[in-house]
């Protein structure tokens, strides 16, 4: 696998997706998709809500001041669940999105399977999924955990996990072992899932078993909502992946015309609204997208962290249209490696919250 940054794969995607250059494994923009009602009503609770998204990718981003921690156990530690919390409380928001690990070796939380297989170093001690996730509980709040659905960067985790572009039956099966590990540990605390990389291109390209990602997911919360991303609006597609999801993954590039930026080479400017479901399902429709630090989804500089993206008077209307049209949304906001958001993004959150 060529190593690139996700930016890039789905910058990719949307250069080379067309279903005739691809084998038509890449879905038309607009096609309909299964009618098939979702089960259980598991995403019933992100209905007409908002949360937020961040991107702490062990051992995390950039330190306001100073220097970021390069130890994986020590900037776990360096974590401030506590003022995390409170920062959260104070947003209003509903739900987050927390990243376990994205394609740095290293994930957030310990992991039996990844030691079986990697051997150690590659988790901390501390279980900071977990103590966030029950922080959120404690203040009535909902956690969702984020993982890509592929693995780079690593040719030591390419051997363990038995990544073969030719043939992936057995890194899937591998790899949803160690997600079952973390679904059985984190239990009802997790509330849903939101696995990136389910691109249809290239060495991305996994005809994936979605029954056995659900099951592996739900293996410690049944009631578990589960979403898999292909890039989603912003690579131009308006359907989930796989009926069996209960929301859409919803990455967008952010708001136009005062409504969500499809991407859609044909139309430049095309924008389109929220609604309760995707077009012909009971699919839950989310959309999640950055809101500070320049439109980028993560921090990796050291220092102050970029103001907000948006104005009050563009971003405010766009959360409440969505919330109103029984729609799901996230933003998602830059911390420090300790977990604070940066000043100017936590004060527009208050006001948004009213």
């Amino acid at each position: 696998m060529k190593r690139i940054s996700r930016k890039e794969a789905i910058r990719q995607g949307i250069v080379l997706g067309s279903a005739a250059l691809l084998g038509g494994r890449l879905r038309a923009l607009g096609s309909p998709g299964s009618t098939a009602a979702v089960a259980a009503g598991r995403a019933d609770w992100m209905t007409g809500k908002w949360g937020l998204m961040t991107h702490w990718i062990a051992p995390g981003p950039g330190s306001e001041t100073g220097k970021r921690i390069t130890g994986l156990n020590a900037a776990a530690d360096a974590f401030d669940v506590p003022a995390f919390i409170r920062q959260f409380e104070a947003t209003g928001a509903s739900h987050l999105i927390f990243t376990v690990g994205q394609n740095t070796t290293y994930y957030a939380s310990p992991n039996v399977v990844m030691d079986r297989y990697m051997g150690p170093g590659h988790c901390p001690r501390r279980d900071l999924v977990l103590e966030i996730a029950r922080g959120l509980h404690g203040i009535g709040k909902r956690f969702i955990a984020y993982l890509p659905a592929e693995i780079q960067n690593d040719p030591a985790m390419y051997t363990a996990f038995k990544w073969n572009p030719r043939d992936q039956h057995e890194f899937e099966q591998r790899y949803t072992e160690f997600i079952r590990a973390y679904s059985l540990q984190w239990g009802s605390y997790v509330d849903g899932w939101w696995f990136d990389g389910c691109y249809t291109y290239g060495d991305y390209y996994v005809p994936r078993n979605w029954q056995l990602w659900c099951d592996v997911s739900r293996a410690g919360n049944r009631h578990a909502a589960v979403a898999f991303n292909d890039g989603s609006f912003y690579s131009g597609f308006v359907q989930p992946v796989t009926p069996l999801q209960d929301y859409l993954s919803g990455e967008c590039a952010g708001i136009r015309n005062g409504r969500i930026a499809l991407t859609d080479k044909a139309d430049p400017g095309k924008s389109i609204p929220p609604a309760r479901y995707a077009p012909g399902t009971k699919c839950q429709f989310h959309v999640l997208m950055p809101i500070d630090n320049h439109g980028d989804w993560i921090n990796e500089k050291d220092g102050p962290l970029p103001p907000p993206k948006y104005a009050d008077a563009e971003l405010f209307p766009f959360v409440r249209d969505c919330v109103k049209a029984g729609a799901a949304i996230t933003l998602n906001v830059g911390v420090y490696q300790d977990g604070r958001m940066g000043k100017g993004t936590l004060e527009q959150l208050e006001r948004l919250k009213g």
